[in-house]
């Protein structure tokens, strides 16, 4: 049975800790939790159905073989500090943007193992799409187990810590980019005559079921695109309007955009 713990029981932590519990199994876990806001460790615990047991931080990490750190990244040096007195090895998973894994290990006293990663929102409904990068002291068994923490509410994938920048640019802010797609798309179905309501429904089902075939299908996005735009037809004719507006390059930019402030605020 895996005993973990979750300091920060708000939306993203709750989120992972829900996830656990449902890829591990009924009775796979017990769970200890820690928040400085009692009613959201009061919430989360009703949400559970595995064995529960709140405290402090220090009495959740000490109750715990992981513990899930999902506190603010300007609280993580404290928080860290004050975990580094609690006796034992355990593994530390980080969800907090921005703060590197020598920080971490540095704060926790450089004797435990800890793993960084990056998770985006759609995890708080399962669709998740996280990256994380592995410590000095983190085992393959350590990372193994991250994958699956994080993969309990989607999908993860291991990769060298310089690149979690770029993470945070394509997956981290890019829910933000596919919800101003859905918006114009909506917005596009609006002007030709469709209700609003159910343009926006047409327009998050299009693009939800549009990843669904990329991810299910294993096909390049390229052919997918392919099998659906036929000579002289009507598909073309709007892909043609996106590529003289831009669109490609715009998407690009962002990641581009948005990885290079990540890498400014992590510095």
């Amino acid at each position: 049975m895996l005993k973990i713990g979750l300091v920060g029981c708000g939306k993203m932590g709750g989120a992972l800790l829900r996830g656990v519990e449902l890829a591990f199994g009924k009775g796979a876990i017990t769970a200890a939790l820690g928040d400085v806001v009692p009613a959201a460790v009061e919430a989360l615990k009703k949400s559970l159905a595995c064995k529960t047991i709140t405290g402090s931080p220090g009495e959740v990490a000490a109750a715990s073989e992981v513990v899930l750190l999902a506190v603010k990244p300007d609280d993580m040096k404290a928080l860290c500090q004050s975990l580094a007195k609690i006796k034992g090895s355990r593994l530390y998973l980080s969800v907090a943007a921005g703060v590197s894994l020598a920080d971490l290990e540095g704060w926790l006293g450089g004797r435990q193992r800890v793993i960084r990663s990056m998770p985006n929102t759609p995890a708080l409904v399962g669709k998740g799409a996280a990256a994380f990068a592995v410590g000095t002291k983190a085992t393959h068994e350590d990372a193994a187990l991250a994958a699956r923490i994080l993969g309990g509410v989607g999908i993860a994938d291991e990769v060298p810590e310089k690149l979690l920048d770029a993470v945070t640019g394509l997956s981290g802010s890019g829910p933000a980019y596919i919800y101003t797609v859905i918006e114009a798309l909506a917005d596009g179905g609006v002007l030709m005559g469709l209700p609003r309501a159910s343009a926006l429904r047409l327009a998050a089902q299009t693009v939800a079921g549009a990843a669904a075939m990329v991810l299910e299908t294993g096909k390049h996005p390229a052919a997918l695109r392919d099998e659906v735009t036929s000579p002289g037809g009507t598909t073309i004719a709007g892909l043609e309007q996106l590529e003289n507006h831009g669109l490609r390059k715009a998407l690009i930019q962002a990641v581009r955009a948005a990885a290079g402030r990540s890498r400014e605020l992590g510095g």
